[in-house]
């Protein structure tokens, strides 16, 4: 069987594609005209797309040595995400597989992330726990088999990627933000700066970094006040130690609520290599399956694996499936 897989929940153009559990090519489009703005404008993201989609769609049959007409099906991100950059594909999926007379099935954006863990790690074994980890997204879910899920926690407000972007911004560095802060504080003292971790004394696993943004506009606003002279690179750390903690603690939280002692990573997060190190120190006795970085960020190879497995069971309904910004996850 072989399923062309397409992601435009946000703004990357990706498509791959995905054989009998194998990815064959997988590209990503990284929409670089959302960094002038140090955030993801939504109108540009739909247009560039609209632009990429089709050559992206096309780069991945030529890589993979497939044509159109060996496609059994085309599976699509349909929600969450951006409500225009999610009917750029899900309108192209369907399009395309009219036009060819095979199945377009509607794929959840997070169930996806988490299925990415499967694709480097065919071993992975139900029941097991993922750290959900993204720019929309900051979630620990119980997944017991294939959709059955237990959400255990998530955030009040701010997801931990757009806690990452906010806190780059403040700071003058590149959008997106995460990569940006874990570079700038390869050299810094993650122990200069003593930012706050919401909820670290509560038993009750949820996230906040609202607070931690404001916290970290107070302390620059007081520095330039008093004009002391700091490193960058040490607000940086502090301010990536005081995220990637109450990740691992709230994780730790989970796995002795659950008894699970089986952990994956998911979402563009999930490859911040500081948050890998921290999760290996705390949950030690566990057993951690990391993902590639390249499918930890939004990718057409999580789409087209989790749709061939759909297919495989037949039991996602296709074609009538709506586009759905705020689709959730829960049972």
């Amino acid at each position: 069987m072989i399923v062309l897989g397409i992601e435009t929940s946000c703004d990357e153009t990706a498509s791959a594609i995905c054989r009998e559990g194998k990815i064959l090519s997988s590209i990503t489009w990284a929409q670089s005209i959302h960094e002038q703005f140090g955030g993801v404008v939504p109108e540009m993201a739909s247009r560039e797309h609209e632009k990429y989609l089709s050559t992206t769609v096309r780069h991945v049959l030529e890589q993979a040595d497939v044509t159109c007409n060996e496609l059994d099906a085309v599976a699509v991100t349909r929600g969450p995400g951006l409500m225009g950059a999610l009917l750029t594909g899900v309108n192209f999926a369907r399009g395309l597989s009219q036009g060819l007379g095979i199945r377009c099935l509607g794929i959840n954006h997070i169930e996806a992330h988490i299925f990415a863990n499967f694709i480097a790690c065919p071993e992975l074994e139900y029941p097991f726990l993922c750290l959900l980890v993204s720019g929309g997204h900051t979630q620990i879910w119980q997944v017991n088999d294939l959709g059955k899920y237990s959400l255990l926690g998530e955030t009040r407000d701010d997801a931990v990627g757009e806690a990452f972007d906010k806190g780059a911004r403040l700071l003058g560095l590149a959008f997106p933000g995460g990569p940006a802060i874990e570079t700038a504080a390869l050299k810094g003292d993650e122990h200069a700066v003593a930012f706050p971790q919401a909820f670290r004394k509560s038993n009750e696993i949820e996230f906040s970094f609202s607070g931690l943004k404001t916290a970290l506009r107070y302390y620059l606003e007081k520095i330039a006040k008093n004009k002391t002279k700091v490193v960058l690179s040490d607000i940086a750390a502090s301010y990536q130690r005081s995220i990637v903690e109450i990740l691992a603690k709230k994780l730790q939280q989970a796995v002795k609520k659950s008894s699970i002692k089986t952990i994956v990573l998911a979402g563009g997060v999930a490859a911040n290599k500081r948050l890998r190190m921290e999760v290996q120190e705390v949950l030690s006795d566990c057993t951690l399956f990391f993902p590639e970085s390249k499918y930890c960020t939004d990718n057409g190879a999580m789409v087209a694996f989790l749709g061939e497995i759909y297919m495989n069971i037949n039991s996602l309904s296709s074609d009538t499936f709506t586009t759905a910004p705020n689709l959730s996850l829960k049972n």
